[in-house]
């Protein structure tokens, strides 16, 4: 597939990426204690058929769900299951849409009730550290330039970054060339052009970076049981700096939060 997207493919990433961005809207009015990630996941899978896409997980790789629901020391890939979620459980929802033969793909970490401190920190610093990475995706950088600025943003903190799972380039396939990388080294890798889609994914542990995989063959865990929070943004090049496509509007909205984080990187068209 190419790396190079035309104005018109933009705009059908930007429609499956706001309908993933809807759909994790939903859902944040539907997290709380008591509610199970079977439950949320079968909401998720009806939102999005009735927004006349497909979901981009379902099947994919053989994935047996919509969602991919990763609470506390979880990092990603979860399964969604019957068990309740707790007051100070932390959920990362990483959710994919097709329609129109192009995905849309992001995540976001959501706090379940009261949560400590230091974890709600994480979460913070990790969604910062998403924003700096997008800063760095525009014409004349390089990857490494987006993975070094995570990576010097989330471990000024004492934080873990995964090394083994990465973002990725988004079009027609879920995951396309570039892969992108949340750690590097500045003026590294592949150097960024007008037209290119990337989805830029954070996943920081709150200790150790190591991680292991359960049996399952998918949940993905830190090696030292810490939470793992992950926030994914859809980021477009277009005049030759980062524009996003998705957007968490319809989270803060959902949960009363005022926010003016995406401004920087937004056009006309992102607005919900």
């Amino acid at each position: 597939m190419s790396l190079i997207k035309t104005s018109e493919e933009i705009e059908l990433i930007r429609e499956s990426a706001r309908i993933v961005s809807k759909t994790l809207g939903m859902l944040a009015a539907e997290i709380k204690p008591g509610v199970t990630s079977l439950q949320l996941d079968a909401l998720a899978e009806t939102f999005i058929r009735d927004h006349d896409a497909i979901p981009g997980f379902l099947g994919l790789y053989d994935f047996p769900n919509t969602l991919c629901m990763s609470p506390n020391a979880q990092v990603v890939h979860g399964i969604p299951n019957d068990t309740p979620l707790e007051s100070g459980d932390i959920i990362s929802i990483d959710c994919g849409a097709l329609k129109n033969g192009f995905y849309g793909d992001h995540a976001f970490t959501f706090e379940v009730g009261e949560v400590a401190a230091p974890t709600q920190k994480l979460l913070q610093v990790t969604k910062e550290s998403l924003y700096e990475g997008i800063k760095e995706f525009k014409v004349g950088n390089r990857v490494g330039d987006v993975g070094h600025a995570i990576q010097q943003y989330t471990e000024a903190h004492g934080y873990g970054v995964v090394r083994e799972l990465v973002g990725h380039g988004l079009g027609q396939e879920m995951h396309e060339k570039p892969e992108m990388p949340n750690y590097g080294r500045k003026g590294s890798g592949k150097k960024f052009q007008e037209g290119m889609v990337v989805a830029i994914e954070p996943m920081i542990n709150q200790g150790t970076r190591r991680i292991k995989q359960l049996r399952d063959g998918w949940t993905i865990l830190t090696a030292d049981g810490k939470p793992s929070a992950h926030f994914e943004h859809n980021i477009a090049i277009v005049n030759g700096q980062p524009e996003l496509l998705s957007t968490f509007d319809y989270i803060y909205e959902s949960l009363g939060i005022k926010s003016d984080e995406e401004l920087p990187f937004r056009s006309q068209k992102t607005n919900p």
